[in-house]
């Protein structure tokens, strides 16, 4: 067990936090090449639970997992060129294999549609193979370089889905279907506020017809994230790669697509957003642990009935669902366990000590707020720890979207805009909706300190009201639509 704690305060040096939580926590290992990371057990198990949630509900749509392989040539590839350009300086390329140059190199997956999309038009003939869905988790690798562990890094772990359909309302309103899945990974499971909206042209996935994502705003770095995105990719790619079918009239048409995806950087958003100085701090629904057992043992003490009550707690927590344990180590103080856990970030801690036995209770610690309760234990001990658990995570996101629209600032103007930027906001501006006004933002705000240029980060289908004769804060034209901008990951 560790003695460590944490050398660098969130507040003080984020960057260094957040690594140090990281690995402090066991969540992640380094190795020789940068921007790759081993995903560790505690972090995995995280991934793990997220997916039997995704799974279960992609089941119910009827969506068919599968696996396709890791590479891509390079024909494939670029036959839809917006789509590699956009890519291009990230794709990995395998050129040898042992001491021979390969013929014809391969590309390392950076994304699958040129992978997928050949063997879709095999598989789809007729109306009646329609709708053609597919999912799959795999791991995925852009040459990244500046990389950050789960938020940009050179492989990562994602889900991948590839759909297509007859028609775009069918397409159009899985894309909504799908997003709103993953608002309910952020919100209901990582406790994570998320904002729905459309990316704009210049932002959308290359290739694709519209792009709608959710975008999460972290407070201490101030800079916007994407967490998932949910694609039309229209009959772009269709035409590319010749996937059509013989509709109910005998006629050939082209069929519509979707993909959408979410990866791993799901873990890294919240740590940003739920840890503190402690360490991690995980939302039960989707922790590794939910509740540790902890026997407190000091002198003249009966330390085999204070074992064996964590023992039975930890007996009857886990046969109704809980993932628990109990830390019975020998070697470590009831202090020292508390501080290990505490760094973990297991939401909840049951103390069970001398006074314990003796008033037939056990101590509650919640990770998120410190509260300790003591819980008789003639209550339903099951629903005391099912009850403290739904509070801890309804906690964890009302604290958590407390502190993001705090640090929402509405801009009408380019220097209100420029002043919030500096003060870093996530900020909800009205636009003219004009592509070289957006480029000529992300230009204009290049050299304003150290931090980079501000960019799109959606346009919220929430839109408030936009009285007429509003103008762009950036060019002064009449504005379209409210659209939160910002620095990024």
């Amino acid at each position: 067990m560790a003695e460590l704690g944490l050398s660098y305060k969130k507040d003080e040096n984020f960057g260094e936090w957040y690594r140090q939580v990281l690995l402090r926590a066991d969540m992640i290992g380094y190795t020789d090449i940068s921007g790759c990371y081993i995903i560790r057990h505690w972090a995995m198990k995280i991934w793990e639970n997220m997916k039997a949630f995704f799974e279960a509900e992609t089941d119910e749509m009827e969506i068919e997992s599968c696996t396709y392989p890791l590479f891509v040539t390079r024909d494939s590839l670029e036959r839809e060129k917006s789509h590699i350009e956009g890519f291009a300086p990230e794709v990995a390329w395998v050129t040898e294999a042992g001491k021979s140059e390969l013929k014809v190199p391969v590309a390392i997956r950076p994304t699958s549609e040129a992978i997928m999309y050949p063997d879709f038009s095999k598989r789809i003939r007729s109306h009646l193979d329609l709708p053609y869905k597919q999912n799959q988790w795999v791991n995925v690798v852009r040459w990244e370089s500046n990389p950050t562990p789960f938020i940009r890094s050179k492989e990562f772990l994602w889900q991948e889905g590839h759909t297509a359909f007859a028609t775009k309302e069918e397409a159009d309103h899985e894309v909504q279907e799908m997003l709103e899945l993953y608002r309910k990974i952020y919100e209901e499971y990582l406790a994570v506020p998320v904002v729905k909206g459309q990316k704009t042209e210049l932002e959308k996935f290359a290739g694709a017809l519209y792009t709608t994502s959710v975008e999460a705003f972290i407070p201490n770095a101030g800079r916007g994230i994407q967490g998932a995105t949910s694609h039309c990719l229209g009959q772009n790619f269709a035409k590319m790669f010749d996937v059509k079918f013989e509709n109910e009239m005998q006629e050939k048409a082209m069929v519509w697509q979707n993909s959408w995806a979410y990866t791993t950087r799901t873990i890294g958003v919240m740590v940003m957003v739920h840890g503190d100085d402690r360490g991690l701090v995980m939302p039960p629904k989707v922790a590794t642990l939910q509740a540790i057992v902890i026997p407190v043992i000091y002198r003249d003490v009966d330390t085999e009935a204070i074992l064996e009550a964590c023992r039975k707690t930890v007996v009857t927590l886990k046969k109704a669902g809980f993932r628990v344990k109990a830390d019975l180590s020998r070697t470590s103080t009831p202090g020292q366990k508390y501080w290990h856990w505490e760094m973990k970030g297991v939401p909840l801690r049951i103390e069970i000590g001398q006074r314990d036995l003796d008033k037939n209770q056990v101590r509650f610690v919640r990770r998120d707020n410190s509260e300790k309760v003591d819980i008789p234990l003639n209550n339903n001990l099951v629903e005391r720890v099912k009850d403290t658990l739904d509070r801890i995570q309804q906690n964890m996101f009302d604290v958590a979207r407390e502190r993001r629209d705090a640090c929402i600032q509405v801009a009408r103007t380019w220097e209100e805009f420029m002043e919030a930027l500096n003060q870093k906001k996530m900020i909800l501006a009205p636009w003219c909706d004009e592509m070289d006004v957006e480029e000529d933002v992300k230009k204009r705000t290049k050299g304003e300190g150290e931090m980079g240029a501000a960019k799109s980060l959606c346009t919220p289908f929430e839109q408030p009201e936009l009285p007429e004769g509003t103008l762009c804060f950036a060019s002064g034209k009449p504005a379209r639509k409210w659209t939160y901008w910002g620095r990024t990951y």
